[in-house]
Parts: structure tokens; sequence; C-alpha cells
């Protein structure tokens, strides 16, 4: 059974309950305030015969509980989840039209539901992939826009059925790791900051190590007024001082001789660790000893997730150490090892490949099966291939291991061609790429042209270059995403399954950064959580490859603080 939330005329909820033959029942209304006592009163009498895979699972008419069909999880769910209320499935109409929109198996016959405007844009830790302008949750009545999903569905593959249910499953892990909090300790978040940065500044001042280390560098440059913080002057003194440079990242000033390159790359350090994690960020961002990190799933084009404020995908090692368990509590952190490359040898059915991912270290298996000498040369070769590396190391090393593994390099190959052609490619499970832009095309069209200008043709060419280097890592990248997806919501499931949905009880989800998840649980429950996470990831390989030869370890780690995790 599925339940359609939407909010009607004079703010109350109406509800439209719809059995598995299709049919409705009539609106039923129900008062804002009293929302989360009906939710969890349609939990409850379902909870007693709940399936045992109830959040990654395509639509049935006996699931158990109801699933909730809403526009939008994260302005729905947290609603409930302050009232105490979980759920165990959603139906997300705004993430499904996404993927409708765009995906290979619906786009041309699935009509987009209209929305009223776009949502911001969000932030997003992942630089090789394109950010993504979130729409707006659909305007079209819910019941509607669900009948029109469904529709576009029945004819589609399982993959993409099965990635629909993960989707939304993964909007309510998000919004249960954001209401729980990732537990941090303020005291030792400021003891780090006062180690490292000195006292807490007076507003509109830098802390005293920076001041400190502005003044050398000015010293050292003979420029007592530079701003080090303005990235265009920082160029202009660097080069009046003698200094060949084209940027100023640290990189590239690690290979100066001068004496203001120390305390230069001290200060940028320093600089990104008060700006991004400082006193402001704490008062900020942790409340009652919990970080409350607001993610968004699929926020960029590959399904991968990304941030909205709190920099959640970004939190640097050196913070980690403030990351610590509650009393009688344990962390386990668990992370994918190798996670894309092996994700290319099970979509690729590259053989080799396979058998040196049964390794758990798969660049080490591909030095034992003779593709390279070294767990360097793999890894660079490995990164070449799916990030379209062409200069340096990764290029070297690339043709052996197309030579080794000739099916896996044929398939990110295959991808990038067709981007290169303006062709889109898709995920395992049926995530579209997004197409080029109106003036990429006509740029490929000016370059096709009868005696084109020799300028614009290698622009052409470049610009192709750069959408195949897009495409070819999309077709890994969302796939792997797709991965992690699975892995989130059979671990959600089982913990649920387990232990119930009390997060002040009973472990629970409470960090995910693209191959790595974190629980908080009481310890006398940490090793069983650890097996779950192992079993978890098992089968998350299986629901995506079936019995796939190419393995998916993870490391999984029972610790009391962030930083103990290797």
């Amino acid at each position: 059974m599925q339940i359609v939330l939407e909010q009607l005329d004079g703010g109350a909820i109406g509800a439209t309950e719809i059995d598995g033959t299709g049919n409705e029942k009539a609106i039923e209304r129900v008062a804002r305030e009293q929302l989360p006592a009906f939710v969890a009163a349609r939990e409850h009498a379902g909870r007693g015969e709940a399936a045992s895979e109830p959040v990654v699972s395509e639509q049935r008419a006996d699931a158990q509980p109801p699933r909730w069909v809403w526009d939008d999880t994260a302005v729905w769910y947290p609603e409930l989840l302050r009232a105490g209320v979980t759920i165990e499935r959603c139906f997300d109409l705004r993430l499904t039209d996404a993927l409708l929109r765009n995906s290979p198996h619906t786009a041309a016959g699935y009509s987009a539901l209209p929305a009223v405007q776009q949502r911001r844009h969000h932030d997003s830790a992942d630089a090789a992939l394109f950010h993504l302008e979130q729409p707006a949750p659909p305007s079209m009545a819910p019941v509607a826009a669900l009948q029109r999903q469904q529709s576009a569905l029945e004819t589609s593959p399982a993959g993409l059925r099965l990635l629909v249910a993960a989707e939304s499953a993964g909007a309510l892990a998000a919004a249960e790791m954001g209401h729980a909090g990732l537990p941090w300790r303020r005291d030792e978040h400021e003891r780090l900051l006062a180690s490292m940065l000195g006292a807490r500044p007076a507003e509109g001042y830098r802390p005293e190590r920076l001041e400190r280390l502005a003044l050398a560098v000015a010293d050292a440059l003979g420029a007592p007024t530079i701003n080090l913080d303005s990235p265009a002057e920082l160029l202009r003194t660097l080069r009046s001082a003698g200094l060949a440079v084209e940027t100023t990242r640290s990189h590239e000033l690690q290979r100066l001789r001068h004496p203001a390159i120390a305390p230069l790359l001290e200060y940028k350090t320093l600089s990104r660790l008060w700006s991004a994690n400082g006193w402001h960020w704490l008062d900020q961002w942790v409340h009652q000893g919990r970080f409350h990190p607001v993610f968004v799933p699929a926020g960029v084009v590959s399904g991968r997730w990304s941030s909205e404020g709190g920099g959640a995908l970004q939190l640097p090692a050196v913070v980690r150490s403030a990351v610590r368990a509650d009393e009688g509590w344990k962390l386990i952190v668990a992370d994918a090892a190798q996670l894309e490359p092996r994700v290319l040898a099970a979509m690729s059915g590259d053989s080799a490949m396979a058998r040196a991912s049964s390794s758990g270290d798969l660049y080490q298996g591909m030095v034992d099966v003779g593709a390279v000498e070294t767990r360097a040369q793999a890894k660079y070769g490995m990164l070449g291939a799916m990030y379209g590396g062409t200069t340096g190391e990764s290029a070297k090393v690339l043709p052996r291991i197309a030579r080794a593994f000739p099916r896996a390099i044929g398939f990110v190959e295959a991808a990038a061609q067709r981007g290169e052609r303006g062709m889109p490619v898709s995920s395992l499970l049926g995530r579209g790429s997004p197409e080029p832009s109106e003036a990429w095309r006509e740029l490929q069209a000016a370059a096709s042209a009868e005696s084109p200008d020799p300028v614009t043709v290698r622009r052409a060419r470049s610009a192709a270059r750069s959408q195949g280097r897009f495409t070819r890592n999309f077709v890994v990248q969302a796939t792997a995403a797709e991965w992690a997806l699975a892995w989130i919501a059979l671990l959600r499931g089982a913990l649920r399954q387990r232990y119930g949905a009390d997060h002040t009880t009973s472990p629970h989800l409470v960090f995910f950064v693209h191959d790595e998840l974190i629980v908080h649980a009481p310890a006398h429950h940490a090793e069983d959580v650890r097996e779950l996470m192992h079993r978890t990831a098992a089968d998350a390989g299986r629901l995506l490859f079936g019995e796939s030869a190419v393995a998916f370890p993870v490391n999984a780690v029972v610790v009391d603080g962030y930083d103990e995790a290797k």
C-alpha cells in the first residue's frame, strides 16, 4: 500500500491511500500538527509484518508498512524526525523525476513534472563531474505525478526500478543522519584550534598564528601591505619578487626556493582550517555534542551526494580527533577498498581484472597477475583509464594496463568515444548523463563546416575531449554511487530490523562520504555492527552485479575516535 501526502489549502495535509491494484481511497484530511501521530500509527500497524528487504525493493502491493509518497523527502521527513517518528520506506517524486528525465530507458517517453522554481545550487566536493541544479518539488498534484512516474517505470528495466527505490531510501538515510548528528567534542575541537591557531581572535581579526605568518611572508617579499587572501595580489607580488609562478596553488609553490614560501604554505593550510572549520563553523554547526550535516542525495549528476553547508564531504583529517563516540558507545567506520576500479571490472566483465580483485588490495592484485611492476603503477594507470589521464605516470603505464585488461579499458574508451560524439551514456542501473550544451554542439558544428577556422577546430577538439573525459568517468562513478546507495539502504534496513530505529539507544548511521560509512553504536553491539557492515557491502555487490567474480570488500574498524580509523 502507498499513502500519498500533499499540502492542502489552509495548512492541512491530504493523505490518499493507493492499494496494490491502483485503487484510490478518498483523501483523508490531517491537521498539520497531527501528521506525526498519523504517520506513526500507520507505521506501527504495518510493522509487525515488515518485509525482510524493506528499503531496496520494487513497489509491491503487499509491502508493509506503507510506502509514503511525497514530493521531497528533505521537506517532509525532518518534521517527522523532530517529532520522534521514523518510517521504513518512501517514494520521492522529485528524485524520481530527475532520474526519469535523464535515463535513456525513459527520457524519450517521459514527460517531466512541472516545477515552480529551481532549488539553489548545491556545493559539492566533486571536482571531476559537473554540478547539478536540483529542480524544485513538482507542482503537479502528487497522485497524478506518481501515476505518471509509475507508468514510465512499468516498461523500464528492473535496474532502473531498483535505482528509484534505492534513491528514495538514500534520501531517508540522509535525513536521519542529519537529524541524529555525528558525535562531536567541542572541547577537543577548541583545543586543536588553540594549539594550531592561537586564542580565538576578536571579530574581524586573524588568529595570532596567522597574523605572525602573514607578517613573515610580507617581510620576505618586501611587501608590507600585501593581502595574502587575494590570489591575484599574491600572484603579482610573487612575480615581482622574481618567482616564476602561474598560480598560487600549493603544489606549484612547493617547487620554489624562497624565504617566503615556507610561511606562505603554512599560512594557506591554517587559513583553510580557520575559514572552513574554525570557531564560526563550530558555533554554527555543532550543537549539544553533535555535528548535524545537511546531505543532498544525488546532488551531483553522477548520483553522488553533495552537502548544503557545513562541508560534510570535506572534513579535514586534522579535525577528526573531535569526532568521538559517546561514553559507552563506539564508532564503526567502514570504507570500500578501490571501489571504482572494482565497479569497472564488474561492469565490463573483465575476467582478468576480476581475478586481480580477489585480493583485498586490487592494485597489488594487478601486480601479482603481472600487469605492472608496482602498486603505484597500477593505481596511476587505473586513475588514468577512468579519468582520461594523458600525461605523466598515467600515460606511461596505461598501454600496459590496456593489454592486461582489454575489456575494462575498452569499456571506458567506448564511453569516452560516445561523449566525444555528443552522445549520452548511462550507469549500470540506468542513470543517464546530461547531454552537452547547445554551445558545445554549435562549436562542433562550426568545426565541421567547410573550411573551418583552425582556432575553432582546436577549440572543438578540446571540448570534445573534455566531454569524453566526462562520460568516461560518468559510467564508473555513477555506478559506484549506485553501489554505495545500495549499501546504505541495506545497512539501514538491517540495523532497523535488528535493533529498532531509536537513535538514542540503538546503532544508527551517522555519516557518509562517497564510499565510507560511520555507525554510532552501543559498545556491546559494535562487533555485530561491524559484521553487518561487511555483509551488507557484499550484498550490495550481489544486488547490482549478481554472482560476479569481483569482490567488494570493506575495511570496518571499531574505534572511539574518527582519527583512529585507518
